[in-house]
């Protein structure tokens, strides 16, 4: 394995452990894939939705500020993919409504983002 694919291994299963910590308690759950072809599940309630993040520029770029707004936003810009039934994309967008994160907390999810691999 050449280093740049070991980091680019590094940088998603670093990516993958964030959303578990930010989003493992949603009850409406979903799933992510990664750049790398990484897929995982969070949530209590797993629906048939798939938030794709086709780079690590664009996982930084919403999960600097993990909202359902901010996932919106990079959706309606073409940033990242959405797959799945519009009312099931609502409930899980409420659900996200939900996650409240401490400063302290946003801090640190700060710090592992900004540590992951280029």
């Amino acid at each position: 394995m050449d280093t740049s694919t070991a980091q680019n291994n590094s940088a998603a299963s670093g990516a993958a452990g964030i959303l578990r910590d930010v989003f493992g308690g949603l009850d409406h759950g979903l799933s992510f894939r990664l750049w790398d072809g990484t897929t995982l599940s969070v949530g209590r309630e797993a629906l048939a939705i798939e938030v794709t993040f086709p780079s690590l520029d664009a996982f930084k770029r919403v999960m600097l500020n993990p909202s359902a707004d901010a996932f919106a936003e990079a959706y309606c810009d073409s940033v990242i993919d959405v797959e799945g039934d519009l009312f099931e994309v609502m409930k899980v967008a409420d659900s996200m409504e939900t996650v409240e994160l401490g400063t302290i907390q946003k801090f640190k999810i700060a710090l592992r983002i900004w540590k992951l691999a280029e």
